[in-house]
């Protein structure tokens, strides 16, 4: 997917008090840098952060983290956050196949939101439920295994349950339309998905899955 790029997107993230820009330094020190043992939740494409800021405001006693590669999107997080105090949430500007480079085994919690699907056969080592993208969270959860996923897409939500299956991974809810479900499952909507309810009909997909040692 190409976004617009934005100028001086990246001077201005810097400036952000929000981004750490030196992750690596804080490989199993996250919980010193956030000055508390809380549970960390770890966002990956968080795009222009919408999902990750509410989710902070919402769980004070969470600590969240939200990766986004194009600066040109998180721009817009840090636009969003100018005068707000979350001492609960962290932003990083990076790659999510560097993961492993920033986080020990401090992850409780990971959240993909209408992550880019790759449709391509060519292009499926690039899905974040991908089996080399859940060996990568192996490296990184604190102890049991937690993945939430929000799609649009039929196609990557069917190869997820396949693929995280295979893992050993169990659901704990799995939502074929979200936002119309008789269970009324929490949801703290993106920008994407509040722009595709007013101007699309078809269902987003859902799924909490875990694997416990």
């Amino acid at each position: 997917m190409r976004y617009n790029v934005i100028k001086d997107a990246n001077n201005i993230i810097n400036k952000s008090p929000y981004l750490v820009s030196n992750p690596e330094a804080y490989k199993n020190k996250w919980s010193s840098l956030f000055e508390n043992d809380k549970p960390i939740h770890l966002e990956l494409g968080m795009g222009r952060g919408e999902f990750i800021i509410n989710m902070a405001k919402s769980y004070p006693n969470i600590n969240f983290i939200g990766l986004e590669l194009y600066d040109s999107q998180m721009v817009k997080a840090v636009d969003r956050l100018r005068g707000q105090n979350l001492p609960n949430l962290k932003l990083i500007n990076a790659d999510a196949k560097d993961i492993d480079k920033f986080f020990g085994k401090e992850i409780d919690t990971i959240y993909l939101t209408f992550s880019e699907p790759w449709p391509k056969k060519q292009d499926e080592k690039k899905r974040f439920t991908h089996e080399s993208y859940l060996r990568l969270y192996d490296k990184i959860f604190k102890k049991h295994k937690h993945v939430i996923l929000k799609t649009d897409n039929k196609t990557l939500f069917q190869y997820s349950l396949e693929s995280l299956s295979k893992y050993w991974y169990t659901f704990e809810v799995v939502s074929l339309d979200l936002h119309h479900d008789e269970r009324k499952i929490p949801n703290i909507m993106t920008d994407f998905e509040k722009n595709y309810d007013k101007t699309e009909k078809r269902p987003i997909y859902y799924l909490d899955a875990r694997f416990e040692d």
